[in-house]
């Protein structure tokens, strides 16, 4: 099936989404991925076997993310499955290397088993709009607390982007993030806190590991993996972009980053999935106005990603070097328009304001119960309570959402 046929982009239609992808991957390498090196470090890897993970997982994530978003013109973003990082931290000091890896492939086969089933996709469609905006404004509530919450630890950094954006939203918003990013990065340099001297730009050469597969690590390892990203990745992530309109289903998907997990697993990446948090960065006007140019985004994206991969450890090292209150100011100011936005869709509909609500705030108790994060314990929640309130989810397709994107005049 051709992808599907959108009109002839201008230049001016790229400046926007690259700027927005950008910034979706520097919160990602900024914000999560130490989690990587401490799990290699957990696990004894040395220089090589690290890079080699950092380079897989890059490289997976770009090719994934930039292949989906042309094929089917929308902002599908994909990203290295945070949770299932935090997992390996603690499961990577009893288990050796090359049993892991054969733990990363049984986790890939069963995602590509999924997607292929169509079962994935029908338990999308039966959530209410309502809960599903409810439990992404839970999510990135936390993001613009801690957006403000840089105040008492850099004052002037937190407090000249905060600046910077309300600013640039009264002279031109559609600008904003790029400002912003622009803005805190000159200060840094200005500053002396970017330090580009270590910077070398060597291609990272990937490792092959021979994979073992065992049943303690298909019980202690695969299996956990496997459910740990289903519900903290995948789940939270279709209901992103669903939220903002678009209607890619979910088994292509799916399907697509567990054969790219599955392809890359020997070389050390862990899993990768649909994002969630960085995928509402570009899937809101932010990252431009009209919703059928936003596919941008995630090309865009998927293109940084490459070049961190091509480059291993040096690029991954060089965002993490960042300084914490920039990343989260920088996430927090992002994320803000689309969590506006999503509150506003969440409590629209009277009938399921109250259930939306109580997703919303069980989704930001950031409930972990059985190794299991807050997303899934928010959505839980949040259907009980509109069953309980409504009698019955909804049968069937769930109508588009408004567009819940941030940077409207």
């Amino acid at each position: 099936m051709p992808s599907p046929a959108v009109p002839a982009l201008c230049l001016r239609d790229l400046p926007h989404p690259v700027m927005a992808g950008l910034v979706s991957v520097i919160v990602n390498y900024g914000g999560t991925f130490i989690l990587v090196f401490q799990a290699a470090k957990v696990a004894g890897l040395g220089p090589q076997l690290t890079a080699s993970w950092v380079g897989s997982v890059s490289i997976g994530v770009g090719l994934t993310g930039l292949l989906l978003s042309w094929r089917y013109r929308e902002p599908i973003i994909t990203a290295w499955s945070t949770p299932a990082a935090a997992f390996l931290v603690t499961a990577l000091a009893t288990t050796p290397w090359a049993e892991a890896v054969g733990a990363f492939l049984l986790s890939a086969a069963g995602f590509v088993m999924l997607g292929l089933s169509g079962r994935f996709e029908r338990v999308i469609r039966r959530v209410p709009p309502g809960v599903a905006a409810g439990l992404l404004a839970g999510i990135l509530l936390q993001f613009g607390i801690k957006a403000f919450a840089g105040l008492d630890v850099d004052p002037l950094l937190a407090g000249g982007l905060i600046l910077a954006y309300v600013v640039l939203k009264r002279v031109s918003a559609r600008y904003a993030v790029v400002g912003i990013l622009l803005a805190g990065l000159g200060l840094l340099l200005a500053q002396g806190r970017i330090d580009l001297d270590g910077v070398e730009l060597r291609l990272a050469m990937p490792v092959f590991t021979m994979p073992v597969f065992t049943f303690d690590a298909l019980l202690g390892v695969a299996l956990p993996l496997f459910l740990i990203t289903l519900t903290g990745q995948y789940m939270p992530g279709m209901l992103v972009l669903r939220n903002d309109g678009f209607r890619t289903r979910a088994d292509p998907i799916i399907t697509t980053t567990g054969l790219g997990s599955l392809l890359m697993a020997p070389f050390g990446s862990h899993a990768f999935n649909i994002a969630a948090i960085t995928a509402a960065i570009c899937t809101g006007r932010e990252a431009h106005e009209d919703p059928s140019r936003r596919w941008i985004a995630g090309v865009a994206a998927g293109v940084f990603y490459l070049l961190v991969g091509l480059f291993g450890v040096t690029l991954a090292a060089l965002f993490m070097a960042l300084p914490a209150t920039f990343i989260t100011t920088l996430a927090g100011l992002a994320l803000l328009g689309t969590l506006g936005g999503s509150l506003a869709t969440a409590v629209a509909d009277a009938r399921t304001r109250e259930a939306a609500l109580i997703t919303f705030l069980a989704a930001a108790a950031n409930i972990t119960l059985f190794g299991i994060g807050g997303a899934f314990w928010g959505l839980v929640i949040g259907l009980l309570a509109h069953l309980l309130l409504n009698g019955r989810l909804p049968a069937g397709p769930q109508p588009a959402v408004a567009d819940t994107g941030a940077g409207r005049p």
